[in-house]
């Protein structure tokens, strides 16, 4: 009754902040029909796979981390999971809370633990543009007109296209910082670092960027990640597969390409971060779902909802409890999250190392 409540709730939240929503035309007791008549089983499958991908995120940490020093894996993915809580609970201000957790627990520098934050951040950042150029390259429009039809998929396989030439000029950009850029940029950064105000924050940044691609030592381990990286949002894709197909109908029909748009939509959505609501992740699942596949909205909203809950919200079930086990309180929390010298003191720790 809990979770269905929260369903609910987070279902009302969609329901009131989304346009595509119109109150004459949406019907409660659909939604709350469509919460019920879902696949119970494949949920609890779909809650099982998204804590392995917190697993396969660790173990991708736990390789960075492997050559800067202590590395755990079990500390690592009870860090993961208390930081992920934490940005659920606080929205995008939570995200330093993790590399911080992990700094203190492993007794490792905080620059070296940005450093690889950052590098996770690029590995993310890259397999969503990836993901988002696949199911752009493979869609088909399920729009009944012709010409509007051909125009859809053009479109698609062009941004596609585009995206793939992006994420191929970054892959060249990382290889030269990892073998010839990292010293030049170092030096050129010396005076930013020992500036005041935001140049050394923002050299602080990038150095600890560029310390984050110093990680990676060699090319098995490169491959290694890549491979953990895949595994990640693979197993991801499954989770909004699966989570789609308990709703039956019209979802039940997708296929495993059609979710890979919905799931690349939902991505770029989540930037959109507000604490303990989401935003931009369930609005944009719900009108993939709608306006792409035809999905009626209640049902679109449904699984929207629980998509969102068991991929970004799942974590806190057991990273709560890790987050109260480290003694942090919701005040030790948010105070923990908005340290400013943070920043500062991994700038200053970059500085050091570079001068």
């Amino acid at each position: 009754m809990v979770i269905l409540a929260g369903v609910i709730l987070a279902g009302f939240v969609v329901y009131q902040s989304g346009g595509f929503i119109h109150k004459a035309n949406f019907s409660a007791q659909k939604l709350l029909h469509a919460v019920a008549g879902a696949n119970l089983y494949l949920l609890l499958l779909c809650v099982v796979v998204i804590y392995v991908c917190y697993g396969v995120r660790a173990l991708r940490w736990q390789l960075f981390q492997g050559n800067l020093g202590s590395s755990r894996f079990w500390i690592i993915y009870k860090m993961t999971l208390a930081g992920f809580a934490a940005i659920f609970i606080l929205g995008r201000p939570g995200e330093p809370v993790r590399p911080l957790l992990l700094s203190r627990k492993e007794n490792l520098p905080v620059a070296d633990m940005f450093g690889i934050y950052a590098l996770e951040r690029v590995f993310d950042f890259a397999s969503t543009a990836v993901i988002t150029a696949l199911a752009l390259l493979f869609f088909q429009s399920h729009v009944s007109t012709g010409e509007t039809s051909t125009a859809l998929g053009t479109a698609a396989k062009t941004a596609g296209s585009a995206l793939c030439a992006g994420v191929t000029a970054a892959v060249v950009l990382l290889v030269y910082l990892r073998l010839r850029g990292t010293a030049a940029l170092e030096r050129g950064l010396e005076g930013w670092v020992r500036a005041p105000g935001w140049r050394r924050s923002l050299a602080g940044i990038l150095l600890g960027f560029v310390r984050g691609v110093q990680a990676v030592r060699n090319v098995s381990q490169l491959l290694l990640a890549i491979f953990y990286s895949a595994l990640h949002w693979f197993l991801v894709l499954l989770v909004y597969y699966w989570g789609s197909r308990s709703f039956g109908g019209r979802l039940g029909a997708l296929t495993l390409r059609d979710v890979m748009l919905v799931m690349a939509f939902s991505l770029v959505g989540s930037v959109v971060q507000l604490p303990a609501v989401g935003g931009g992740a369930q609005l944009a699942s719900a009108l993939v779902f709608t306006k792409i596949f035809g999905v009626e909205t209640e049902p679109a909203t449904a699984a929207a909802v629980v998509l969102w809950l068991i991929g970004f919200a799942a974590c806190s079930l057991a990273g709560v409890p890790f987050l109260i086990q480290e003694g942090l309180s919701l005040g030790k929390l948010r105070e923990l999250a908005h340290k400013k010298e943070v920043r500062g003191e991994a700038a200053h720790q970059q500085g050091d190392r570079a001068s």
